[in-house]
């Protein structure tokens, strides 16, 4: 008897599947529709009709892997510079370019990009104890300010940039130090010092491609040590008293100087007057003299009595006072207020008052004159009265 015929084993209808009561003319379930589904359940392994299962299935979803893992790579490529900073492209572990700020995209596990900031001031300090030219010792402190200019050279052609910079400004400055004197290092010459340490550091950094730009350096400080500092103070003062004199005598000799410049040129000019002043009139008596000379050969008395009146004049003109000898044989003086009578004169307005004082003048002049003269030739006489 078959197992499904009706009535088996005196009971109900039964499948090898354990449905009882089912109907009688179910068949057994399709194996390719059971080997799909559990191809789909296991991740793309399935079968085909009537053959066993396959790998066609599983190769589509390798594809699928494959492309996924691709755009995300490629995703994961992109990158963005900063506005400041500049990108080192190393393409398997070699320099390959220089990448500008923006969005970039690099291939990964291919390129390796390291940023650098270009724009930025970098500062580093250096200071220590150090041997001056005249062997004294001086606490030097300098300050450095700098930027990438290469970054290339920068990350790879030293080991360490900024540490090499430091190195580089340490032995700069004891080299300029050393080279220098004491004095000139604490007080004048701390700008001369400053300069050359900064062009000595500017070959520094290009012999050995350091890639920076170096663009300030200041001397913060320059003193003794601790031990004489005290002695070094007094000194310093000593100077600066010494200078602030030499600038109030600079200041008094700009002050007086001038003044006694014009004194001595006033002094010239009043002697080159008085000289060609008294020389002129020299000259000019001199003249006189040469054209008085032929008429004092001709009548020599009456020049000698006109020029004792022409002196005469001069004196009595700077005179107040004239004490006139009348030769009258009594011992009485004629007192001639000349003084009353100048001013009389410089009033003016009485004429009469002045011609009669002058005629008064006139007439004890020619009372004081001796005897002897009113004895003389009569041609004399006339004579005198043309000259």
């Amino acid at each position: 008897m078959a197992w499904n015929e009706p009535g088996n084993n005196g009971g109900p209808d039964k499948d090898p599947w354990g449905n009882r009561g089912g109907r009688s003319n179910q068949g057994p379930p399709d194996l390719d529709e059971l080997f799909n589904k559990l191809s789909r359940k296991l991740g793309g392994f399935g079968g085909r009709k009537g053959k066993g299962p396959s790998f066609g299935g599983g190769m589509a979803g390798l594809g699928v892997l494959a492309l996924i893992g691709v755009i995300v790579w490629g995703i994961s490529g992109f990158y963005t510079i900063g506005e400041a900073q500049r990108g080192v492209v190393l393409r398997f572990g070699q320099y390959d370019r220089i990448v500008q700020p923006g969005l970039n995209w690099k291939p990964t596990f291919v390129d390796t990009v390291s940023t650098v900031d270009v724009e930025s001031i970098r500062s580093l300090n250096s200071s220590g104890l150090m041997l001056t030219k005249d062997e004294n010792v001086v606490n030097v402190e300098m300050d450095v300010q700098y930027r990438v200019m290469d970054p290339q050279q920068y990350l790879y052609s030293v080991t360490n940039a900024d540490d090499s910079l430091r190195q580089a400004t340490d032995s700069a400055l004891r080299a300029v130090v050393g080279d220098s004197l004491m004095d000139d290092i604490i007080t004048r010459g701390r700008q001369e010092v400053r300069e050359r340490t900064q062009v000595e550091l500017n070959q520094i950094i290009d012999k050995y491609n350091m890639g920076l730009l170096v663009v300030d350096v200041n001397f913060q400080y320059a003193r003794p040590p601790e031990q004489v500092k005290d002695a070094f103070d007094d000194a310093i003062a000593a100077r600066e008293d010494e200078a602030r004199f030499i600038r109030e005598a600079e200041a008094y000799r700009n002050d007086v100087l001038p003044k006694a410049t014009g004194r001595a040129e006033t002094l010239k000019k009043a002697a080159l007057g008085y000289k060609e002043r008294t020389v002129n009139e020299a000259q000019g008596e001199v003249s006189q003299f040469e054209k008085l000379l032929p008429e004092y050969r001709e009548a020599p008395r009456v020049t000698r009595n006109r020029l004792y009146i022409q002196t005469m004049e001069e004196v009595y003109s700077n005179t107040s006072k004239v004490m006139v000898d009348s030769q009258s044989g009594n011992s009485n003086l004629l007192y001639l207020p000349l003084d009353k009578l100048m001013g009389g004169a410089a009033v003016g307005p009485n004429q009469r008052k002045e011609t009669s004082s002058s005629q008064y003048g006139i007439e004890l002049e020619q009372s004081a004159q001796p005897k002897q003269q009113e004895s003389a030739p009569r041609s004399d006489s006339s004579r005198e009265g043309r000259y």
